[in-house]
């Protein structure tokens, strides 16, 4: 490996290296570059898969060309012998076979559309349609857009139309939300799937350690039981808009909007975000507690309270010191 390095230092021997047709077999073979994939990963995945014998004489002669931010994600199809500068001049081109949209979980419905309208290899028809006709357009008979969602990466054919995946994300997140409520635990309080989808955004934007999402859940359900305001800061930063600054003040906290639950009872009116199936899971299956508070550790965790003594000697240590 040394010695086709050294051999490979210069410019002579980069050029030789990009120019010798690459011993891929069997073909057609299927290469997934994925999302946030760099030069040295992809330089490793396509010498595990067998399309370059040297992941170091790739990356080499990437860093060489400047191509280490130029990578377009999407599946791409080899089905005849390349050599390593047409394999590099193919994935900077964006010649795939099949292309590629990431939906985060606890992405906001503004944040999946900014998605979708960057990705250049679909076809925007959602463009410029009413919420309305948006979700007739995909099957939906929810009346707004949020948390309707499933958070995943979705592949299409290129020029496919952004409707299309927009139908698949649709379907899979009612056929997770309808298999979590007939597996639901029994007497929540309930009363339409579409309000534990609401509950389980909450718990997604609440959570920073995935396995506190049942705990998370299970406060805020002792707290509608109990009638008490949920107060939780993500549904106010909802309500806020775009006039969030990423400042949560006291006065956001008192001003009333449909989504600020420390000024209203009961859930809001939509969800807030786009919930994983582990928060669908927890919002319908929460963790028997008696806590009915919880502060940040400030390292992703939370310390909870069933009393507001308890709570506030939490706050004190936590968040006050």
């Amino acid at each position: 490996m040394l010695a086709i390095l050294a051999a490979l230092a210069g410019a002579g021997g980069l050029a030789w290296y990009g120019n010798q047709p690459l011993r891929i077999e069997p073909l057609p073979k299927t290469v997934n570059v994925t999302p946030g994939m760099h030069l040295r990963s992809l330089s490793v995945m396509l010498e595990r898969e067998g399309v370059i014998g040297s992941a170091q004489a790739f990356w080499l002669l990437g860093r060489a060309l400047g191509k280490a931010g130029t990578l377009k994600v999407g599946v791409y199809t080899l089905d005849r012998p390349l050599t390593p500068l047409e394999l590099y001049g193919k994935i900077q081109r964006g010649e795939v076979s099949q292309a590629i949209v990431q939906f985060i979980e606890g992405w906001s419905w503004r944040e999946v559309s900014a998605a979708l309208a960057a990705q250049p290899m679909l076809k925007h028809d959602s463009a410029g349609m009413s919420d309305a006709e948006l979700l007739r357009a995909i099957g939906a008979e929810e009346r707004h857009p949020e948390g309707l969602l499933f958070p995943d990466t979705y592949f299409f054919a290129p020029h496919s139309s952004d409707l299309g995946v927009l139908r698949r994300a649709y379907r899979m997140q009612h056929e997770r939300l309808m298999a979590a409520w007939e597996a639901r635990a029994p007497g929540l309080p309930y009363r339409t799937p579409y309000e534990a989808l609401i509950m389980a955004s909450i718990v997604e934007k609440e959570t920073g350690a995935a396995f506190e999402r049942p705990m998370i859940a299970g406060v805020f359900l002792n707290r509608l039981r109990l009638g008490m305001r949920l107060q939780t800061d993500p549904t106010v930063i909802y309500g806020l808009g775009e006039r969030f600054d990423g400042n949560l003040r006291k006065v956001d906290l008192q001003t009333d909007t449909p989504y600020n639950t420390y000024t209203r009872r009961g859930l809001p009116p939509t969800p807030i975000a786009m919930p994983s199936e582990a928060a669908i899971r927890a919002a319908l299956n929460p963790a028997k507690t008696d806590a009915l508070y919880f502060v940040s550790r400030r390292d992703g965790t939370h310390v909870f309270s069933s009393n507001l003594a308890a709570h506030n000697n939490a706050v004190n240590r936590y968040q006050r010191r």
